[in-house]
């Protein structure tokens, strides 16, 4: 098991996505019925950035570049051209900020 880290205030709001920088990777945090998820913002069919260009739907995120649909609460693929996953990363709430488990 990893380490929890802080990686920025939980003002993402509900049905939104925010974009952090941790340590070199691109990772998106959406609030979906009340909880945050956090998961790698880079779609894996072109490396499209996810939180600065998907449109959230619920719990789907869909690419803008090329239209996969992703499940930011697991990371599957729900609609191609991606056939892989985004990587999840167990996250909570603590004293208002984002903490993700690396």
């Amino acid at each position: 098991m990893g380490e929890f880290m802080t990686i920025g205030p939980a003002t993402v709001g509900e049905g939104d996505v925010a974009g952090f920088d941790i340590e070199g990777a691109k990772i998106g945090v959406a609030r979906v019925a009340g909880w945050l998820y956090a998961f790698s913002a880079v779609c894996t069919h072109q490396g499209c950035p996810l939180a600065e260009m998907g449109e959230l739907d619920g719990k789907e995120l869909e690419c803008e570049c090329h239209g996969s649909v992703f499940d930011v609460t697991t990371g599957a693929v729900l609609d191609g051209p991606a056939t892989v996953p985004l990587e999840v990363y167990p996250t909570r709430e603590v004293d208002g900020n984002i903490e993700i488990e690396v």
